[in-house]
């Protein structure tokens, strides 16, 4: 039986073991890459001598049922670099050797269960009768470490579970979760495009899908307006001096585009906003009365994501983020802290989510900027920020970045999937490479503190997110298009055309189908559109001066008066 204990990093890494013990019985020349543990599951890369097909996946599984039932115990051991060398040179395993030489390790770890072996730090299960549920999901390609220049390989997709009743909820999840696939309906909704003549990774919003983020921008500026915060607006590239001054150069140029030259000197699209803000602040020497200063912009930023890691608008390679960063004095961190976690938890619910999970990443133990007070004074004020509103939380203790300590926020969407979503990131790196100063009441100059935040994280993911979340029904609020006017004949389109009009005074977002199509097939267009409410006119509502209205929720909702039914609909959008 499994062992509740063992969390699923540990048991998903010990599956991806048994997948590739597995993949040798069926195919005993593979060679093999990496099998880690992910979010979801586990995966492992495989040279194989012909492409798999959907009944090699049935007979692996098969096998690795096989193996679970041995309960084949988990053993590790050290090699040396001559011997780690020699026994994968013996099983012809080219990539593990590549794996060997390029650690350039004086002692390699090792972990073996029945007749398999694999070059592995751990941990796993004490044996394979732990692991639990399993189940192999779908093959695809993936070049060897990441890299389009070396070869393609196959790589194979699991999940497991302590049991299988959490395999079979996690099944029919992702079953649900490919009804929402956000790629199919921001098609079939007009929403958004990916093309080829212009590049992955890079977005076409389409009017509908314009207009909803319009709506999303709208509010979150209104709603930073209303916390105190000052937009900005900056460029798109920047000198490449800056990004050496940030440091992006040295620690983030593979993931950065490479430059243009302009006037004899490198430039290079943003892969993050933080210098330019950096720079406003820095235009005017500030004062301790100047401060908190908060800073936020839609700014759209370029990385360089490797093909097979794009996925529709989860994944992309230009993206706005709602960046934020707040300048304070120490003595206002508390506040700052708790304003914007406030403001963060009161805009994601503002969006229909009400479930949340918080983590608090702390000090790494090596490799940190910064003194340790400054570590203790951001940590314990992320601390209180999360516990003064009420949320759980867990601490990742040493999961901070090197610069400053961290909270994480995910939501839970309406299928219980985990989204990363906000951040509120301490910053003890940039104020040191940019000298950034302030007067302070004794007339010194000091070392501001720096806050990154961001709410959403990017509006393209964010807005992917929302897509599966209400399935395309997007909230009346959020809709491109609120009521949908269908005419049952022509005699009708000028009463049609007056609560058109009526509807778009009164600030909805509305549009007439006054085809010739059947009322039937415009109402079932309609509801392929998703569109909250439509307002079927035919003669009777035209001599009553009424209308008839269909809800996407509730079906025929019956015959109303126009100005009351307006009403109830403002009202309604007001709450």
């Amino acid at each position: 039986m499994y062992d509740p204990l063992f969390p699923l990093s540990t048991i998903r890494h010990s599956a991806a073991h048994v997948l590739a013990q597995a993949v040798l019985r069926l195919f005993p020349d593979a060679k093999l890459g990496i099998g880690p543990a992910i979010d979801e599951g586990f995966y492992y890369d495989l040279e194989l001598p012909r492409t798999l097909i959907p009944i090699d996946l049935l007979k692996l599984e098969k096998y690795m049922r096989q193996i679970i039932q041995e309960k084949q115990v988990f053993k590790q051991y050290d090699m040396t670099r001559k011997d780690s060398e020699k026994r994968f040179s013996d099983l012809n395993q080219t990539y593990k050797l590549e794996i060997i030489q390029d650690l350039n390790l004086n002692e390699y770890s090792f972990f073996e269960n029945g007749p398999f072996i694999d070059l592995c730090r751990g941990p796993h299960v004490e044996h394979t009768g732990q692991i639990g549920a399993i189940k192999l999901l779908r093959v695809s390609g993936a070049y060897w470490r990441g890299s389009e220049k070396n070869k393609m390989l196959q790589r194979i997709y699991g999940t497991a579970f302590h049991t299988q009743e959490e395999l079979e909820i996690y099944i029919k999840q992702q079953e649900e979760a490919l009804k929402r696939d956000h790629r199919v309906l921001g098609k079939a909704l007009d929403l958004f495009s990916i093309q080829d003549d212009i590049g992955g990774g890079l977005i076409l919003w389409h009017p509908k899908g314009a207009r909803i983020r319009n709506i999303i921008e709208t509010y979150w500026k209104d709603q930073h307006f209303a916390a105190d915060y000052d937009l900005l607006y900056t460029p798109h590239v920047g000198k490449a001096n800056l990004w050496e001054t940030s440091g992006h150069l040295q620690f983030y140029k593979e993931n950065m585009f490479a430059p243009m030259v302009i006037d004899e000197q490198d430039y290079f699209v943003r892969p993050m906003n933080c210098p330019f803000h950096i720079l406003v602040y820095q235009n005017a020497q500030r004062s301790y009365r100047d401060l908190p200063i908060r800073y936020a912009e839609l700014g759209t930023v370029y990385r360089f994501e490797r093909s097979g890691a794009l996925h529709g608008l989860m994944r992309v390679r230009g993206f706005t983020q709602d960046d934020g960063h707040i300048i304070c004095t120490p003595d206002q961190v508390q506040e700052e802290i708790l304003s914007v976690l406030k403001l963060a938890l009161n805009i994601l619910k503002k969006f229909g989510f009400e479930k949340f999970k918080v983590f608090l990443s702390t000090r790494p133990e090596e490799k940190f900027v910064g003194h340790l007070d400054q570590w203790k004074m951001a940590e314990d004020s992320l601390r209180a920020a999360i516990e003064t509103v009420g949320l759980l939380y867990e601490v990742d203790n040493g999961g901070g970045a090197f610069y400053g300590p961290k909270i994480d926020i995910k939501i839970e969407d309406a299928i219980g999937r985990e989204w990363q979503c906000s951040t509120v990131q301490f910053d003890f790196n940039l104020p040191e490479r940019f000298d950034m100063t302030y007067i302070d009441t004794d007339g010194q100059k000091k070392k501001p503190v720096m806050i990154h935040r961001a709410l959403f994280g990017s509006v393209e993911r964010f807005f992917g997110v929302l897509i599966e979340h209400y399935e395309g029904k997007f909230p009346m609020w959020l809709a491109s298009v609120q009521f949908k006017l269908l005419t049952v004949s022509k005699e009708v389109q000028p009463y049609a055309k007056e609560v058109l009009d009526r509807c778009k005074a009164c600030g909805f977002r509305a549009v007439l189908d006054d085809s010739s199509e059947k009322i039937g097939y415009k109402i079932r267009q309609a509801t392929q559109e998703k569109v909250p409410f439509m307002l079927v006119i035919g003669h009777a509502e035209k001599d009553s001066g009424q209308i008839s209205v269909r809800s996407l929720k509730d079906g025929d909702l019956g015959q109303v008066p126009l100005e009351s039914w307006l009403e109830s609909q403002i009202l309604g959008l007001n709450k």
